[in-house]
């Protein structure tokens, strides 16, 4: 009983002080003190000499570097016209299969999260073409503004995976595991979105007419996907052979990119400095709240949190398929209120040596929580896919909410296919060994 009472205590304060509207950094650095102080009855003076210790260990991670790459690659990519041609060249691939080129949505957001890793760049990118093309054909405006919102959180998914990063750095996992671990249930949830828009183009024709003929010959698609197809090639290829590593691969892709918008004469110096900018601002959100989670972690571990929960879960004798389904609505609570980052910093701690113990894979839990992680992209108050399409179409929050709907279904369907058939996540980890 005294654990429970240890860790509501600890995920209160969370609560509390994300509530009054604290940065989440902050927030972290304060419920660690705070619980250190209060319940480990620790001196101000130790714990400032272990926090402190802590801080520098984790900032100094190395892998942490792959994250401002991978945002800047992304950032380079939306302000130049890669993501427009990424469009045109999905059309004729599109237009003469039920769904039209609304799998556009699709296709586009699976090919973009390839080169990102950011759900909000992949949603926004793919949102600035397709929102507007698609009113404009007669599509069925719900069907793509929720078609959109699902694809988009593609980009947690799909390797490179900033949140996946995440996730390997705080629970000691390979990150090119993680990475191919992603790929099949990725495409298994892309082929899930296509195959409702199938249906609903099939059951309702008047929300997808059919584009007899394609302005763009399959000639010109191949040399318009061309860059995105290049990158996805140079930077997963690179980690995939063994070449190189996520953060080397990073690296690259920042290369490719410079190189590629200079052979074609895109690279202006107002892009790169926006680009840079504005991956200064997503980076260090995202590395200081990695970074401070950290210090959560070290003080849950100091109150035995982990630890002595395990033990009293496992003394429920709760089955496996009882702990996931509660550790599922878990998440989804937490969804409702924090971003992905800080949802996989926060619970983790507590969550993995659980998931652990009930015998799961650490390498299929990433996947799993991943999944998770992206429910909580579409679902409001705090569905970032939600404000980034808000801001694209103009939609009140609650229409675009329920529009996303049908896709939160499928992406639950997902998450119980490869709970039946853990293998979909594994196959490829296994096979590269």
């Amino acid at each position: 009983m005294e654990i429970l009472l240890t860790t509501f205590g600890v995920i209160a304060m969370v609560f509390i002080v994300l509530g009054l509207g604290t940065w989440v950094f902050a927030g972290l650095v304060t419920v660690s003190v705070l619980s250190l102080l209060l319940m480990a009855d620790f001196s101000l003076h130790r714990v400032g000499v272990t926090l402190s210790r802590i801080l520098f260990r984790a900032g100094s991670s190395w892998e942490l570097s792959a994250i401002p790459m991978f945002i800047l690659m992304g950032e380079m990519i939306f302000r130049s016209d890669i993501s427009e041609r990424l469009f045109r060249g999905l059309e004729p691939i599109t237009a003469r299969i039920p769904g039209g080129i609304l799998h556009t949505n699709i296709f586009g957001c699976t090919l973009f999260a390839a080169v990102s890793g950011s759900s909000s760049a992949t949603t926004a990118t793919v949102g600035k073409i397709t929102t507007r093309e698609l009113e404009i054909r007669g599509y069925d405006r719900r069907l793509s503004i929720g078609s959109l919102a699902g694809a988009g959180s593609l980009g947690l998914l799909i390797p490179p995976s900033i949140v996946m990063i995440v996730y390997g750095v705080q629970a000691e996992v390979s990150i090119s595991k993680l990475f191919m671990a992603g790929v099949l249930p990725g495409l298994l949830i892309a082929c899930l979105y296509s195959g409702y828009l199938f249906y609903q183009a099939i059951r309702f024709p008047h929300k997808a007419p059919r584009e007899v003929n394609s302005k763009v010959s399959m000639r010109e698609s191949a040399a318009l996907l061309a860059p995105v197809l290049t990158l996805i090639f140079i930077v997963i290829g690179s980690i995939y052979s063994g070449i190189a590593t996520p953060s080397e691969a990073a690296a690259v892709g920042v290369g490719a990119v410079v190189l590629m918008l200079l052979f074609e004469r895109q690279l202006s110096w107002k892009l790169f400095t926006d680009a840079v900018q504005a991956t200064i601002l997503s980076s260090v959100m995202v590395c200081s709240i990695l970074v401070c989670a950290a210090l959560l972690s070290t003080a849950v571990g100091y109150l035995h949190i982990p630890r002595d929960l395990a033990g009293f879960i496992g003394s429920l004798e709760l089955s496996a398929p009882a702990l996931l389904l509660i550790l599922a609505l878990f998440y989804v609570i937490l969804g409702l209120f924090l971003d992905g980052i800080s949802i996989t910093v926060m619970s983790l701690p507590i969550t993995l040596p659980l998931v652990v113990q009930a015998g799961f894979d650490p390498l299929w839990f990433g996947v799993f929580l991943v999944i998770m992680v992206e429910l909580g992209q579409i679902t409001p108050p705090v569905g970032f896919n939600l404000f980034v399409l808000q801001g694209l179409t103009g939609e009140k929050l609650g229409a675009i909410a329920l529009a996303a709907f049908p896709f939160f279904i499928l992406m639950c369907v997902a998450a119980l296919l490869i709970s039946i058939f853990p293998q979909i996540v594994l196959v490829l980890p296994n096979l590269g060994g």
